[in-house]
């Protein structure tokens, strides 16, 4: 089993309390002894997993960065569904999906995880290439929603957007140069909402296979949001969709 480590309180106590098994050891700061590090030392040996007491220098030059909050954790991959046509077969009801077209921050990856898991989306979905994956630190940022939500990689996003349609998931694009807004629009059915990158935007293939451009109303002096902020927008306009119509 391939391993990597990931840090963080969120991030590592959502990965003892959903897949234990996966933590192989733990380090953590021995200079903390506050009541979270000792509820978190506690779930872990209740779990079985080894605790290594370290110091903060040698906690950051494990994960490379000093935003540890004193405990990380070597850890295997997860069993959440990889495989989109594995996720697709499982899941009941029309679905709910994200599109990341190369997000590269790994905070935005991070909070779009979060977003995702909040409105209860099956899956976020992204390209393997020029896209930053999922690190510690978007794992950190997601505060245990790297555990719950798949983030399925793929090699060419154009094939899977259109193994998504053969599928009847509506595949709608968001865009700041088109009229109809997400207002506009009924998400009610199958969906896979397309984010594109920070500075450019969703790559031209992306674009002509979606379905539908839409937009986010900008009713301020900004000109866009945030692509987490943007995909929360979208998603849970969806679900309230979805909700009103149940």
């Amino acid at each position: 089993m391939k391993s990597k480590m990931i840090f963080g309180f969120h991030a590592v106590t959502s990965r003892i309390r959903h897949e234990a098994s996966s933590v192989e050891e733990i380090y953590v700061d021995h200079d903390r002894s506050d009541r979270r590090m000792q509820e978190l030392i506690h779930a872990a040996k209740s779990a079985g997993i080894r605790i290594i007491q370290a110091d903060d220098q040698r906690l950051s030059n494990i994960v490379g960065t000093r935003r540890h909050q004193g405990v990380v954790a070597k850890a295997g991959e997860l069993s959440l569904a990889r495989n989109l046509d594995e996720l697709l077969d499982a899941i009941e009801g029309p679905p709910l999906l994200l599109i990341l077209d190369g997000i590269t921050d790994p905070h935005n990856l991070g909070a779009c995880l979060r977003v995702a898991d909040g409105v209860g989306a099956h899956a976020v979905i992204a390209p393997k290439d020029r896209a930053v994956g999922l690190n510690a630190t978007a794992e950190k940022v997601a505060s245990g929603a790297a555990e719950t939500v798949p983030y399925i990689t793929v090699t060419n996003l154009a094939r899977t957007i259109r193994d998504l349609k053969e599928r009847d998931i509506w595949i709608i694009g968001t865009s700041d140069d088109v009229e109809k807004t997400i207002y506009d629009v009924d998400f009610k059915g199958g969906i896979a909402i397309v984010m594109g990158n920070e500075g450019e935007g969703m790559r031209r293939l992306t674009r002509e296979n979606c379905d539908m451009l839409v937009q986010i109303p900008m009713l301020g002096s900004v000109e866009s949001l945030n692509v987490s902020v943007a995909s929360g927008v979208c998603l849970y306009e969806a679900r309230r969709q979805r909700i009103a119509a149940q």
